[in-house]
């Protein structure tokens, strides 16, 4: 089984940037943050509270102070800090991905749709209730599991029985701020795995968690999506202000994106040096302003390094020419 706290620590490196918390808005429904150049989001607790201690203090804050409470168990800080995380990855280029319709009436179930041939009479499993799911239930064997069960659902607890006998788990990526996403794909590890929702950040290296497909969203309009999420918008941000996209994390393609990361990284950090020794040529003495950033890329880099080595081994083995004997 992978380190868990291993994805924890990956989330934060994506997270490194000076960028800071331009709009942050804790919805009916969805958290959403917006900061340089990206717009994240993560699905919010589904309790109300009158006691939140940092209301109205998180506006301008640096990006990194929020994505650290990735670490906490309280609900509303774990969620922040998860929609804080996705606006720095999203604002990096999306994977090659699939762009789903989300002019449909069901936009939130295109995900659903798009893999459906390959559902059909197969044991399904849907961790997170996904309104409309219903419509499915004669096509495929699926079991529905929720924190809340309602009408047909099963509690969450029904995945220690259910995951490991499953064909297709869908699961969604509100697991990873409330802290069952490790346990969840461990027991998943033998079904095909999508991770889905807005909550999703589009990492390569959860390929190597057991995920199969990553069907997170792309937004394309920042204002309708953040007007709708302040307005209680659930399902309906499906149609206002992003789509799904949905990106196959096989060996190669998972390679691939991490190659590019990794040129990218390696230019960040060449950037950053080369700024720290002009700062210090210039004859300033005090510490370079821009040196945790530096320190991140190096730490960032090493993680993409140590996530492309074992792909890369893999990749090579399966090219080496057999030996013939004569």
């Amino acid at each position: 089984m992978t380190n868990p706290k291993r994805l924890y620590e990956l989330l934060l490196d994506y997270c490194s940037s000076d960028a800071v918390v331009d709009k942050l808005m804790v919805g009916l429904v969805w958290t959403l943050c917006q900061s340089k150049g990206g717009a994240g989001l993560a699905m919010s607790p589904g309790f109300s509270t009158r006691t939140l201690p940092w209301s109205g203090t998180l506006s301008g804050k640096a990006v990194t102070d929020l994505a650290a409470w990735i670490w906490e168990w309280e609900p509303y800080k774990a969620t922040v800090a998860m929609a804080a995380i996705n606006s720095c990855i999203n604002s990096r280029p999306l994977p090659d991905s699939v762009a789903l319709d989300n002019s449909a009436e069901y936009a939130n179930l295109s995900v659903f749709e798009y893999f459906l041939p390959h559902l059909q009479n197969k044991n399904v499993v849907v961790i997170g209730h996904y309104p409309g799911i219903e419509r499915y239930e004669n096509v495929m064997q699926l079991s529905v599991l929720e924190k809340q069960p309602s009408g047909g659902d099963l509690p969450d607890s029904a995945c220690e029985f259910l995951l490991p006998n499953a064909d297709w788990v869908f699961l969604t990526a509100s697991s990873i701020p409330n802290k069952t996403f490790p346990r969840l794909a461990e027991l998943s590890a033998g079904a095909k795995t999508v991770l889905m929702g807005p909550t999703v950040p589009w990492l390569p290296q959860l390929h190597e968690f057991g995920i199969d497909y990553l069907a997170g969203v792309e937004v394309t309009n920042a204002i309708a999506l953040y007007d709708t999420v302040a307005q209680g918008g659930g399902v309906r941000i499906f149609n206002q202000g992003l789509r799904y996209r949905i990106a196959e994390l096989t060996s190669s393609t998972s390679m691939n994106w991490l190659k590019r990361q990794i040129a990218d990284c390696a230019a960040e950090k060449t950037r950053l040096t080369i700024e720290m020794e002009s700062w210090y040529a210039a004859g300033n003495t005090s510490r370079f302003p821009a040196y945790s950033l530096l320190e991140q890329a190096n730490t960032r880099l090493a993680r993409l390094d140590s996530s492309y080595k074992p792909l890369w081994d893999n990749h090579s083995a399966s090219y080496q020419k057999p030996v013939i004997n004569l």
